[in-house]
């Protein structure tokens, strides 16, 4: 492979993820962005951390309890890189609350748009209050006094809790100080009040401030000295050990419910709470003072992700728009067999809709020519028509094969679902290769004409989920080309079946081709700039980790190959870096669509390759999953895909984030020239109803 770089030239990942989630809050800091949206980014940057700490810190922890010393590529152990995590974690979460107290709710104020206190009540909320906590809130609760026959309860994930110290005794002469309430899922965090009785246009209270004003109903005949809200994050990676898996579907039924229940990884409370019972949450938890998150406001923000659907205020908002469809579909009830079979066909989402891979599924779905279909599942909701499709298709008589990945994380349970309700009508429901996460997005299409087979493939970089199809941006192909179908055909094989895998036309395939056939493409790019000839690699992908591509990258760059690349998420690799990375240059751009788009462009002497993917360059989309990546043979939708993927965010100084050398990001210095925002620009141009006012970052 060449020489190996030390550890010092490769940048942490949990240290990336929260970089990421910076330039994420960024975004709600942003006066430019309309104000409901600023609200929702908050509220990502929650969602985001949730998932960091129940994955990424539950790892370090479980490393740290082993008393290890492996490090990554960075060089960095676990109780090292922890440390770090836990300094910038909080800073996040204290900026974060910044931003909403002082930002964001007075603004939303100025606009009648209130989340009233209860030290501000009226007489008129106070009484409105009161009504709903004994007609919605007090019968579904259930306090639960701790003393030696009602032990510290076992607390859901992410759950809201509140912990009640009480004084005196209860009817049954104990004398319990501390009590538990849990606040029921099925009660929503923030609650609409009547706009005569709020004051204004949109008014809102908290669950929590309800449950404060009203806790000592709940304990007849008792002071409650203090009550302090307070939620709990638990390790919610399942553990399938998969030599001794004879049934995982049955294996992940029985494991599910735990994960609710996984050891505690972070705690938060009220800022206000005494530490007393600070002290005391963190013994039950088995966490220490580093794993404790004081807050200015409600423990869990993301459930503020539904005020915008609850304020009819557009202009708020982003500007509404309908996603385009390309012109050869556009006619009522196309014959979507006879437009592939005439030409291949891009999607570019959400600009262009998901409603032609619908269309596709459930033609096939009736169509009496059809014979087969075959489809991965990896992550598809519990509300699907495509899964529908399937089922009238089954139905009907046709051969419906889906590969279900079970093990896609936070969608298991939807997906169990879906493969019950496939096999009950006949569908043969195969749940890929144990220890490789089936990730590629393929859906295959057999049908006979002039008493011939003919197949038709649909390939992606994004999954088969008509809502994230609205906010993640991907590429979807249909072809009929033969050299691809025939390779879906044969990846379908081994996914099915058992023997060797054979060899593809096209697609470079995970966990066999992908990682070498992307070294060989860095590689020829090396060898034409030592030769002196022009050499030129763009890729655009969600994380870049996997350090022998990145070591290819480095000796590139040292060769000469100019080397721009596009990474939403965590990136590695330390641009810009004098000797070693001087021709590479990293961007990372959040706006207001998700980039999950996979695009590599490698110069190839002219041939201009272009390939989408749905891996991004990690060693888990390499080495322990099924992924495929395939070409766009069509030259006008290549030029698209260089246009609309890839050279229009380049040109990004709106929503673009420049990388330097430490892992650290600023804003795109140019921005203060003509702005000119990609995603903005791709609205403008492929939409049906372009939105043309300027949209802020």
């Amino acid at each position: 492979m060449g020489k190996k770089f030390p550890a010092q030239q490769f940048l942490n990942r949990e240290l990336g993820l929260l970089e990421f989630n910076r330039r994420v809050l960024a975004q709600a800091e942003d006066v430019r962005v309309p104000l409901l949206e600023r609200l929702k980014y908050l509220c990502i940057v929650s969602s985001n951390l949730d998932e960091f700490f129940e994955i990424r810190v539950a790892g370090l922890k479980e490393q740290i309890g082993l008393a290890g010393v492996a490090v990554g590529a960075d060089g960095m152990d676990a109780q090292h890189v922890f440390d770090l995590v836990c300094k910038q974690a909080h800073q996040i979460v204290e900026r974060q609350y910044q931003i909403l107290n002082d930002d964001i709710l007075p603004a939303l104020e100025q606009q009648e748009v209130r989340f009233l206190r209860r030290t501000s009540w009226n007489e008129a909320q106070r009484t409105w209050v009161k009504n709903f906590f004994f007609n919605e809130v007090m019968p579904v609760l259930t306090p639960i006094g701790l003393d030696p026959a009602h032990p510290f309860p076992r607390v859901l994930n992410k759950s809201l809790n509140f912990a009640v110290e009480l004084q005196g005794k209860d009817a049954f002469g104990r004398n319990s100080t501390r009590a538990i309430v849990q606040a029921p899922r099925v009660l929503p965090r923030t609650i609409p009040l009547p706009p005569e009785i709020s004051g204004c246009k949109h008014g809102f209270v908290f669950l929590s401030s309800i449950l404060h004003a009203h806790v000592g109903e709940l304990f007849g005949g008792m002071v409650v000295a203090s009550c302090h809200q307070f939620r709990v994050t638990r390790n919610s990676n399942l553990f399938v050990d998969d030599e001794e898996v004879k049934n995982l579907r049955t294996k992940l039924q029985g494991e599910l419910p735990q994960r609710h229940f996984g050891n505690a990884v972070r705690l938060e409370i009220t800022d206000n709470c005494s530490e007393q019972t600070a002290e005391f949450l963190l013994q039950q938890f088995e966490l220490s003072a580093d794993d404790l998150y004081r807050v200015n406001g409600p423990v869990n923000l993301v459930r503020l992700m539904g005020i915008p659907d609850l304020v009819a205020r557009d202009d708020l908002k982003f500007p509404p728009f309908v996603p385009g469809v390309p012109n050869v579909l556009q006619k009522k009830g196309a014959d979507m067999f006879k437009v592939i079979r005439k030409s291949d066909i891009l999607l570019h989402h959400p600009f262009q809709s998901f409603k032609p891979v619908i269309d596709f599924i459930q033609q096939a779905a009736t169509d009496p020519g059809v014979v087969a279909i075959k489809q991965t599942v990896y992550r598809t909701g519990v509300d699907s028509a495509l899964m529908e499709a399937l089922i009238v298709a089954a139905r009907m008589g046709k051969e419906v094969t889906v590969v279900v990945e079970l093990l896609a994380r936070f969608d298991e349970e939807a997906n169990i679902n879906w493969a019950a309700r496939l096999e009950e009508v006949g569908a043969h429901v195969v749940y890929g290769v144990v220890g490789h996460k089936t990730h590629a997005k393929m859906l295959m299409v057999v049908r006979r004409e002039d008493g011939k087979l003919r197949r038709y493939v649909h390939l992606g970089t994004g999954n088969y989920h008509p809502r994230t199809a609205r906010f993640y941006t991907d590429f979807g192909l249909f072809t009929s080309n033969e050299e691809i179908c025939a390779d879906v055909n044969e990846v379908f094989v081994q996914l099915t079946s058992l023997g060797k895998a054979g060899k593809l036309h096209h697609l470079w395939q995970s966990p066999f081709t992908l990682h070498s056939q992307v070294l060989d493409a860095i590689q020829r790019e090396t060898k034409l700039a030592r030769e002196g000839q022009a050499a030129h690699i763009i890729a655009k992908m969600n994380s870049l980790l996997e350090p022998e591509i990145i070591t290819a990258l480095y000796e590139a760059s040292q060769a000469g190959v100019k080397i721009e690349l596009i990474v939403r998420g965590v990136c590695a690799l330390r641009p810009d870096v004098k000797g070693l990375s001087d021709n590479i240059s990293v961007r990372s751009v959040i706006g207001r669509f998700l980039e999950h788009t996979r695009i590599f462009y490698f110069g190839n002497n002219g041939a201009n390759d272009v390939y989408l993917s749905s891996a991004d360059w990690m060693d888990r989309n390499f080495f322990r999953r099924i992924e495929v990546c395939f070409p766009v043979l069509d030259k006008k939708l290549k030029k698209r895909v260089l246009d609309e993927g890839l050279n229009i965010y380049l040109r990004d100084n709106h929503q673009s984030w420049i990388m330097d050398a430490d892992g650290h990001y600023k804003q795109n210095p140019s921005r203060r020239s003509a702005p000119k925002c990609a995603q903005l620009l791709l609205l403008q141009d492929l939409s049906k109803h372009p939105v043309t006012e300027p949209e802020a970052g």
